[in-house]
């Protein structure tokens, strides 16, 4: 009896280690998985974030399949999976291409990757097929036009945007007019015209309006993933078929657009007159 009775203290104290030892352990993985969920969130939130290309409104610069990185920093900031973000200090440039917030609500501000052509101030206009900023042609390597294309009335605006159909946005047929002068859109403060190279297949600025400096998001720093499969495999609800396209290119791997990994994104120098 005498010996049980020296051991219960013993068995006490064992246990108690083991009791702390348990809270050590979970407090070490609390404190882990804070530390995760930070760096998650200031690298998704306010540094980069991985995007994949749906579609050819940016052939042959950006082609669909394309996996990209888009650099925030500088642009925005913001919690993500969430509506909160704040606009930074960069201001982007002519010639930029950037991913941003449309402006078009009924689709829940979908985000498209496009080439800045106009920043705030600027008087743009499309003469068959030819982009004009400040009254200079812009020299554009990049623009890819269809054959035959330059009567259409959006490679001739905005002169002949009452030809043009505006579906996503039929209210931007009036916004327009407002900033019209002398035949050239004005592009107002704080806002920036975007349009897509491949100009003859893009839903851009021309059929929706501006973009808000706070809609902006970031520009893409390189392509670190490229596969050679339809665009809808790419769109937000086709996880399945997306999925399978990965399982496909690991089976496949021709189907890899080698040379195009870790393929940059420079700024090209403003070719046209005015504020650069």
């Amino acid at each position: 009896m005498k010996d049980e009775a020296c051991g219960a203290p013993e068995k006490n104290i064992s246990e108690k280690r083991r009791t702390t030892r348990k809270k050590s352990r979970v407090w070490t993985e609390v404190i882990a998985w804070f530390w995760v969920l930070s760096a998650f969130i200031l690298i998704e939130g306010g540094v980069a974030q991985a995007r994949v290309i749906p579609s050819g409104s940016m052939e042959n610069t950006v082609l669909i399949g394309d996996h990209i990185i888009v650099s925030r920093l500088g642009y925005d900031a913001g919690i993500p999976f969430t509506q909160y973000h704040v606009p930074l200090w960069r201001e982007p440039q002519r010639q930029q291409i950037l991913v941003f917030r449309a402006p078009l609500p009924d689709q829940g501000f979908p985000d498209l990757i496009k080439r800045c052509v106009g920043v705030p101030g600027d008087h743009l206009k499309i003469v068959a097929g030819q982009l004009y900023v400040n009254g200079t042609a812009i020299d554009d390597p990049h623009a890819l036009h269809r054959a035959g294309a330059t009567y259409l009335p959006w490679e001739n605006f905005p002169e002949q945007a009452s030809e043009m159909n505006f579906p996503d946005v039929p209210e931007w047929r009036i916004q327009m007019g407002e900033h019209i002068v002398n035949g050239e859109l004005v592009v107002p403060p704080e806002h920036y015209f975007m349009m897509g190279d491949n100009r003859d297949n893009s839903n851009d600025s021309r059929f929706w309006g501006f973009v808000p400096r706070e809609n902006i998001i970031g520009t893409p720093a390189f392509i670190y993933m490229s596969i050679d499969a339809p665009g809808d495999v790419w769109e937000p609800a086709h996880v399945g078929s997306r999925f399978a396209a990965y399982i496909n290119a690991l089976i496949h791997p021709s189907e890899i657009r080698w040379k195009r990994l870790f393929r940059t994104f420079e700024t090209d120098s403003p070719r046209a007159g005015g504020a650069s």
